[in-house]
């Protein structure tokens, strides 16, 4: 069953990109804990029976130190000190490797779930996190139970497993009285590694099944309402209304630029009254005569009122009005109008020259 979100509406479009990266920034991914359990307690436990000797020899040769040094110690604060350090620092070395271990499978068993991702949000402060009704809320959740269940279950099948395997050996075991003290440790240690060995597999078993339930969970948290779908299209595409503002407000500007181009022409070119195109031509730098403002009816009429304004001449052509029109602003003319803008050019300089 589809879940509902808190505006209304069911969630059942799955979720889009974008709305997978918010999750992510905010932190909700789909992290399961059994898996980096299973990993450290499975990896740190090959690592610990690989390492053992090692430890066993080293904690050996700390005590042989530690009662060495017992026998020169003196009964005062700084020999005190000397020897807790010495016993600390030697523990320690001995027992890094394995923290260091737990630390990297901890850190690489939550990378192979969810890749880098860093992000802060999790832990800034949300004041709506302090409030006692959602905090039972959630104590009471679905999640809650859910987490509850599989605790419960992962205690009783590593319980089952470890009481199942020893009640299998109890055979064995009655007849470890007749033994020697290393066969009666050698017996233990086989249980012992053997009670781990079912443990790790049910542990990795849990993980699996956890992973996968994680990822559904999550699945479906993500999912989106048809509203929710719309809205981030608009967010995406942007609102029609503000579209279309800003693209009156970019075509406005665009016009004053335009405008500002027409006392600098050279000439306009009008239909006589719906189109008006105004020419610039400089030999020293334009290989041919180009359209710096163009228009129609309005626009048209505007250009007219700043060219006469400025002095600039105005010659009536419609048919080559018409084809300069068609021309983009900023472009040269073509090869098949040059001839037509010659003449008029040519005209235009003439009545400049007479005037003079």
């Amino acid at each position: 069953m589809a879940e509902e979100s808190p505006t209304g509406g069911e969630r059942t479009e799955a979720p889009s990109a974008k709305r997978r990266d918010d999750f992510r920034k905010k932190g909700q991914v789909a992290q399961s804990k059994e898996v980096q359990t299973a990993a450290i307690f499975t990896i740190g436990l090959l690592f610990w029976i690989f390492y053992m000797p090692v430890f066993w020899r080293g904690l050996t040769n700390l005590l042989k130190s530690f009662f060495q040094r017992i026998n020169e110690f003196e009964a005062n604060s700084a020999a005190v000190i000397t020897l807790a350090w010495f016993i600390v620092q030697n523990a320690f070395l001995l027992l890094a490797p394995l923290f260091l271990t737990v630390l990297i499978v901890g850190f690489f068993s939550t990378f192979f779930q969810v890749g880098w991702n860093f992000t802060t949000q999790p832990i800034v402060p949300d004041i709506k996190k302090f409030d006692p009704i959602k905090g039972m809320g959630r104590l009471f959740s679905t999640r809650s139970l859910v987490e509850l269940i599989k605790s419960i279950a992962k205690v009783a099948l590593i319980a089952w497993i470890a009481y199942s395997t020893l009640i299998g050996k109890f055979d064995e075991a009655l007849i470890l009285v007749d033994t020697s003290v290393g066969a009666a440790v050698t017996f233990l240690g086989k249980t012992a590694a053997l009670i781990m060995a079912k443990i790790c597999a049910i542990m990795i078993f849990l993980a699996f099944i956890d992973f996968l339930y994680v990822r559904w969970e999550m699945e479906e948290k993500m999912k989106m309402t048809k509203q929710e779908v719309k809205e981030e299209h608009k967010e995406m595409e942007g609102d029609p209304h503000v579209k279309a503002q800003i693209r009156s407000i970019q075509q406005e500007m665009a016009r004053k630029r335009m405008m500002a181009e027409v006392p600098e022409a050279d000439v306009v070119v009008t239909n006589p009254t719906h189109i008006s195109v105004a020419l610039k031509y400089s030999s020293d730098e334009m290989d041919a005569p180009m359209v710096v403002a163009k228009g129609s009816d309005l626009v048209a009429l505007r250009i007219r009122e700043i060219a006469r304004e400025n002095d600039v001449p105005i010659v009536e052509n419609p048919p080559v009005a018409r084809l300069l029109h068609e021309i983009d602003m900023g472009t040269s003319i073509p090869d098949e109008l040059f001839r037509a803008v010659a003449e008029i050019l040519a005209h235009v300089y003439s009545l400049k020259g007479s005037r003079q």
